[in-house]
């Protein structure tokens, strides 16, 4: 009796709530911790998203590539050859200019003089040889008659043909006079392009300054001297005895083609201090896109392989084996895959061994890869290829 009223005493207010509650939080975990038992365990399978191309053929130019630095085709430095005040310049400076385009004057009057010097010279010489036939005309008609010595008539003949010898020595005189006049006008011996002017009109120029008036440098064509490394002698030797060699310039970065050229010699030995060899290239350059003193890089095109099997460079992979690719099967996952590589140009890699046409490889997320690991592919995939994953 006693008991019962105990039990009705706890059942009854805040006590019975907070015991109730107990026990529905007990009968809760139990029937979570039974489910739980009895549901089966799923381990899924981790897909990874990559990027992927296939493997196709495509003709690849090779290229060996060396930094160069640009030159112009001829450098004329642009002298006085004789003594005077300099009275104009016939040239803005930066001025292309053509073979025969007046660059300076030169004082000429001094030299105008000298030559009608020479010329009045050799107009007297003339006279006097004329007067001096005329007597050796009548000497010689004397002489038989021995109206005149042998002696005279061989003075006068001496003195003829050494009034000849004069005139012969005017007119060196008179074409001397002449070259002197003409090096009083200043042109240019090449097309090219004038630099900043070494000397200002009135000025006194000498023959002897070094200096020079002004440096004109021929820039269409222009020229690119570079260096290869001397094992590329026999491949580039073996291009230019089959055909013409092609020569791009390409900037230091690597982001802008200059020119498209020719190479025109190699240069007859290899520097065995550095290993390399020296080569010219030509570049006709009508949009003044090289500019001497530049430092390219020099594109060699050696060779075109055809139906080349070609992958990314982005593929590849380097491990204790060699290189490797990620090779995607037909059931989305992954093997590595060793290959054998060719050269190398502009991000493209030739496969020599190790893959077919078709077969599509990642170029991304490799460090998270493994041998069967599920693959899944995203949009962005085949750049360089041109074609989709399905």
């Amino acid at each position: 009796m006693k008991s019962m009223q105990v039990f009705q005493t706890l059942t009854k207010g805040p006590r019975a709530i907070l015991l109730g509650l107990g026990l529905l939080v007990v009968l809760f975990a139990v029937m979570m911790g039974s489910a739980t038992k009895s549901a089966p365990i799923v381990n899924a399978k981790p897909v990874i998203l990559v990027e992927s191309v296939l493997a196709s053929k495509r003709d690849l130019p090779i290229y060996i590539t060396g930094l160069g630095a640009v030159q112009a085709f001829y450098t004329v430095t642009i002298s006085p050859r004789i003594d005077g005040e300099l009275m104009k310049l016939g040239f803005t400076e930066g001025q292309m200019v053509k073979p025969g385009d007046l660059l300076a004057q030169i004082d000429p009057r001094p030299y105008q003089a000298a030559l009608d010097q020479a010329v009045a010279g050799k107009a007297k010489d003339v006279a006097q040889l004329a007067n001096a036939k005329i007597d050796l005309e009548r000497y010689q008609s004397l002489a038989p008659e021995e109206f005149t010595s042998k002696q005279t008539l061989e003075t006068q003949r001496a003195l003829v043909a050494q009034t000849v010898a004069q005139i012969a020595v005017d007119d060196a005189a008179i074409d001397s006079a002449k070259t002197q006049l003409s090096y009083a006008t200043i042109r240019s011996p090449i097309a090219g392009r004038t630099g900043i002017r070494l000397a200002d009109p009135g000025n006194i120029l000498h023959s002897a300054t070094a200096s020079g008036i002004v440096v004109v440098t021929q820039v269409q064509p222009i020229s690119v001297i570079f260096t290869l490394p001397a094992e590329s002698l026999q491949v580039v030797h073996s291009a230019m005895s089959a055909a013409t060699v092609s020569v791009s310039a390409v900037s230091r970065d690597g982001s802008t083609l200059l020119g498209v050229g020719t190479l025109g010699l190699i240069d007859n030995q290899i520097d065995p201090t550095t290993g390399t060899m020296k080569l010219k290239a030509t570049f006709p350059n009508q949009d003044n896109r090289l500019w001497p003193g530049d430092f390219v890089n020099a594109r060699v095109l050696v060779e075109t392989r055809h139906d080349a099997i070609t992958i990314p460079s982005s593929a590849i992979q380097r491990g204790p084996d060699g290189v490797f690719a990620y090779v995607v099967k037909k059931d989305n996952t992954v093997e590595m895959r060793s290959l054998k590589l060719g050269a190398e140009t502009d991000g493209v890699v030739i496969v020599e061994q190790g893959l077919q046409e078709g077969e599509r490889v990642t170029t991304n997320n490799q460090y998270r890869l493994q041998p069967k690991v599920h693959v899944q592919f995203t949009d962005a995939v085949n750049r360089v290829i041109g074609t989709k994953a399905p």
